[in-house]
């Protein structure tokens, strides 16, 4: 299969999922049966593993707040974080893990109720797992933009003025 049109269909799902086969197929040159090919190809692979929305939660009356929590764990022989990636992961608050470089291990992205759960789940659940050796929590406060998403643009778009 191309290689580059799977690349360039999932390219403009990402940014758009509702966009239709034909809208697809007109965008890229290509038939409509290859692009319906193509998707479906990238979906048995997981390459594509589901369809989503971009939420401004801030807009909508949430009672959920949303916390990244830095990690720090010691890697287990053999199988290094994967292991206790996966313990993280499993657990339904969990929203996120990524591995990530520099001060600490893994990033995990969580959603409570309130900071009290939040809170409860980062002392009773996660700091409790072996090899778990730090945790910082972050609260998010405001999301100014996601995914190449901008969520307050209320003056509209506007450039920074350039001064000498």
């Amino acid at each position: 299969m191309n290689d580059a049109l799977r690349l360039k269909v999932a390219d403009l799902l990402h940014d758009n999922a509702k966009l239709s086969i034909d809208t697809i197929a007109k965008m890229l040159g290509e038939a409509p049966e290859e692009i319906a090919k193509t998707i479906d190809r990238l979906e048995k692979d997981k390459v594509i593993l589901r369809y989503s929305a971009v939420v401004n939660w801030d807009k909508l009356e949430t009672n959920q707040v949303t916390a990244v929590i830095d990690v720090r764990v010691l890697p287990q022989r053999e199988v290094g974080f994967d292991a206790i990636a996966k313990k993280i992961y499993r657990f339904e608050e969990v929203k996120s893990v990524s591995l990530m470089s520099g001060g600490y291990d893994l990033q995990v992205t969580v959603v409570g109720r309130d900071i009290r759960e939040v809170s409860r789940f980062v002392s009773e659940k996660l700091a409790t797992i072996e090899n778990v050796t730090a945790t910082t929590t972050h609260f998010l406060l405001k999301t100014y933009k996601s995914d190449g998403v901008i969520f307050d643009d209320t003056d509209g778009e506007r450039r920074l003025m350039i001064t000498p």
